[in-house]
């Protein structure tokens, strides 16, 4: 178990503290926690609540993907510390983390059930309609439910969530927009805006030059949305929120190329390197473009900001 200001983290291969023994389990994997994620978490929290119980969100690290699809595109939509801090906003008492590897892909149905009776202490375990587990993917809810209450463990299923439009919320969804640069549709299915969290470093400081020093962030696994520049805001390690304007992509004026988030935030001089921030896209203002000179790049910036600004203005950032 660990234990930070972002809430208590669990690790799936030791012994479940007696504490949270008894508990109700959110099960899923829960990458983007979007609408229909939020809807498991809260009837698991709801359900422990009502019986005095300790409220669990289980995720699974890597993602299964990454475990089966060593090569595949980055398609994360949050990182591990981001899915621990939104557990713990949404009112679970720790994270579970369920460590993905072969093993753990090689139990069977029942025996996973056992894991989480036996090892966990689990009573009670709430799961998406959809959810499937076991190796090969052969255990369903109604598996679930089925062999679970053999082993003593009550199981609830809740529907899919739709968005305004009729369709299933779920993280593809999410990502198509993320990749057609619609972030209002991003930020309504996630209920928060598509944020990308990283340590500042050190770049070859081209913005300076121009007048617009920006903090460079590395994408790492997080899916990469439509190219381009954005009104974004930041969010620092001691609070503070910053509104800016990010060049995400790779630098089409600027040799050699290279895939980068770079915030420009407003009215701020201090010194980030090193920091780990937050990097909230609020909306997609154009594509990337490469222009004939730095002077003609830094007058397209000044107008980039200015938009972004306007934006932000009538933006409030949640709490």
């Amino acid at each position: 178990m660990v234990s930070s200001a972002d809430g208590i983290r669990l690790d799936d291969r030791l012994p479940m503290v007696d504490a949270l023994r008894g508990a109700i389990i959110a099960m899923g994997n829960f990458d983007g926690f979007h609408r229909g994620h939020q809807a498991v978490a809260d009837r698991a929290i709801q359900w422990a609540r009502a019986e005095g119980r300790p409220a669990i969100i289980a995720t699974f690290d890597p993602h299964p993907i990454q475990l089966f699809q060593p090569d595949a595109a980055p398609f994360r939509l949050t990182s591990f510390a981001q899915r621990q801090r939104l557990f713990a906003q949404a009112g679970a008492d720790a994270m579970l983390v369920f460590n993905f590897n072969h093993d753990l892909a090689a139990l069977s149905a029942e025996q996973f059930i056992t894991r989480l009776t036996d090892h966990l202490g689990a009573a009670g375990v709430v799961t998406g309609e959809d959810f499937t587990f076991g190796k090969g993917r052969s255990g369903s809810v109604a598996t679930l439910a089925e062999q679970g209450a053999l082993h003593g463990l009550r199981h609830a299923a809740v529907a899919p969530v739709r968005d305004e439009g009729g369709a299933i919320v779920s993280s593809t969804l999410i990502r198509d927009a993320l990749r057609g640069g619609d972030m209002a549709a991003a930020t309504r299915l996630l209920t928060r805006p598509y944020a990308i969290e990283g340590v500042v470093q050190h770049g070859d400081k081209l913005g300076r030059t121009i007048d617009f020093p920006t903090a460079n962030l590395d994408l790492g696994s997080y899916l990469r949305p439509a190219y381009g520049i954005y009104a974004v805001r930041g969010r620092l390690p001691d609070g503070r929120i910053l509104d800016g304007a990010a060049n995400l992509g790779v630098r089409p004026m600027f040799d050699p190329p290279k895939e980068l988030l770079e915030p420009h935030f407003f009215d701020f001089s201090g010194d980030l390197y090193g920091q780990t921030i937050e990097v909230e896209l609020i909306a997609r203002l154009r594509g990337e473009e490469k222009f004939a000179s730095l002077e003609e790049l830094r007058r397209q910036i000044a107008l980039d900001c200015e938009e972004a600004r306007q934006i932000l203005a009538g933006t409030p950032p949640l709490p």
